[in-house]
């Protein structure tokens, strides 16, 4: 077991008790509540991340794979910059990278005639998932507040991301040969 000293060692204590006052420290040594939005934002992006590990531990194609990859990665780096407030990581290549993805995906789908109702083969219906969860963590990443040292290209990318996962579940309905749900309107039901 290393000590930390003579590696690279970034985490080598889980249990520090230092969070048991309510408050948690960013990465750039400061301490804040662990209810205050930077928080909420950095949870989200978390829960996003999990369940995106939760699909990619599924048996998808290897392109969706390695795109959700590429995603968790970026998720990681916009981690990065609400744990050092004033940090970019995020940039334009990395909004364009990930519409441009979701254009290809896009690419291989019928135009929509109704609203889609999150379903169909269990890994679109994940995905859907997923994508709400893009979609709070977006929300939460806005209500940190542009004053407070947020990366607009970092909310754009998010908000890219939950596109993309939208655009992927209907991939993965066509390309598992699912039936995609669509809303049927009420007089129609």
């Amino acid at each position: 077991m290393s000590d930390g000293k003579d590696d690279k060692t970034r985490i080598n204590r889980v249990i520090t008790r230092s969070g048991d006052d309510g408050r948690t420290g960013l990465a750039d040594g400061s301490r804040i509540a662990k209810d205050h939005p930077r928080i909420q934002a950095l949870g989200a992006l978390d829960e996003l991340n999990s369940g995106l590990g939760v699909l990619r531990a599924r048996a998808l194609d290897d392109d969706l794979d390695a795109l959700l990859e590429r995603v968790q990665h970026l998720l990681f780096d916009l981690g990065g910059e609400l744990a050092v407030p004033g940090t970019v990581t995020l940039t334009d290549d990395d909004l364009v990278e990930v519409e441009s993805q979701a254009d290809m995906l896009n690419a291989e789908l019928a135009p929509l005639k109704e609203f889609v109702l999150p379903g169909g083969h269990p890994d679109a219906a994940w995905c859907h998932h997923c994508r709400t969860v893009a979609r709070r963590a977006e929300r939460d990443l806005i209500a940190v507040g542009d004053d407070d040292q947020i990366n607009p290209v970092s909310r754009a990318v998010l908000n890219r991301v939950g596109d993309l996962l939208f655009v992927m579940a209907r991939a993965i309905n066509l390309r598992t040969g699912t039936d995609e749900p669509q809303w049927v309107r009420r007089q129609d039901r």
